[in-house]
């Protein structure tokens, strides 16, 4: 059994979790990332994923971030995310609204800087789109 550390995900409505894991695997900016207790220290952005976090009592929990950093200490981890819910709860509505907002932001792009960066955004919301809904 692994050693427990503590996680807390925020976001700015509220404070998600707060307790004692055994490991959380992020959305980083540079790739998904497994936290362990014992980690070694590391700051890293967050793209739009899934959180998935074990529980030190064995049970699996799924949050939806999109963006926002982790802070990743040997004691533990805490995620601030701009926005984050439980996958659960995910409201198909709001990301259809969101993958809609991501095209027209490609395509309203005034400069190749700006679509690149929209159209990842937008291949970053497809991509959860299909990692959490049901075919």
């Amino acid at each position: 059994m692994a050693e427990a550390f503590k996680f807390e995900l925020v976001s700015p409505e509220r404070l998600l979790v707060s307790e004692q894991v055994e490991s959380v695997v992020i959305p980083g900016a540079e790739g998904e990332m497994t936290v362990m207790a014992h980690h070694a220290p590391v700051m890293t952005t967050i793209k739009p994923g899934v959180v998935t976090v074990k529980t030190a009592s064995g049970g699996e929990e799924r949050y939806v971030v999109f963006g926002g950093f982790a802070d990743i200490v040997p004691a533990g981890c805490t995620l601030l995310a701009e926005s984050a819910v439980a996958v659960k709860d995910v409201d198909r509505a709001d990301l259809a609204r969101r993958i809609q907002e991501a095209k027209e932001d490609a395509a309203d792009a005034k400069d190749d800087q700006v679509r690149s960066k929209a159209e990842q955004f937008l291949s970053q919301l497809t991509t959860l789109e299909s990692a959490i809904l049901p075919a």
